[in-house]
């Protein structure tokens, strides 16, 4: 198992995912509309899509993750009022991760985040190339599924389940022990059905 260290682009937040292995979580390429939204509205340059506007995310559970400097610069949105929490660094923008709620034992870390030179090494190789329906031009992908394959789905169930059992959802980085969100969220109302990522 190793540790995957964590910084946001101006190196105010920085943090760790601990106990990381390929199959620990799960890593893909989304390429959904609400995942191209978060990084159009987080502003140009960020470097969270790809060239066919997908997002490397790596699902894992909460309390594999903490934040060890900079708590106080998360940031978090929503691409509508019941929608996905998505975080960022107030200070550079850079995205973080997704999560569904304080009860649900899942955060979706986005590559940005990542300070790690060879991810390949801690993670694994992308497991599916996912919502390429929504690609920017035609994905040029090896492999890829307009959707969710139903395997990569199963998966992500099986994953909740198992960390739901063992009460991975705490301690989380982004939620207080009433189960609110460190940081109220900014609504920025345009996205669609939103899925997990």
């Amino acid at each position: 198992m190793a540790t995957l260290s964590l910084m946001c682009r101006c190196g105010d937040i920085t943090g760790t995912a601990s106990d990381v292995t390929p199959s620990s979580g799960n890593r893909v390429v989304c390429c959904c509309a609400d995942c191209q939204a978060f990084a159009d509205w987080l502003g140009p340059d960020i470097g969270a899509l790809d060239e066919f506007g997908g997002t490397e995310i790596v699902q894992m559970a909460q309390s594999r993750l903490t934040i060890d400097r900079g708590q106080d610069k998360l940031r978090s949105m929503r691409l509508s009022d019941k929608g996905l929490l998505r975080w960022y660094a107030g200070c550079c923008h850079t995205p973080i991760g997704n999560t569904m709620s304080a009860r649900m034992p899942f955060v979706g870390v986005i590559h940005t985040f990542m300070d790690a030179p060879d991810r390949n090494a801690v993670l694994g190789p992308i497991r599916a190339v996912v919502q390429t329906r929504h690609a920017r031009g035609v994905p040029g992908y090896p492999t890829h599924s307009a959707g969710f394959p139903p395997g990569i789905t199963a998966r992500i169930a099986m994953k909740l389940l198992l960390w739901k059992l063992q009460g991975r959802h705490t301690p989380s980085a982004f939620f207080g022990d009433d189960g609110r969100p460190v940081v109220e969220p900014v609504i920025a109302p345009g996205g669609g059905p939103e899925h997990v990522c």
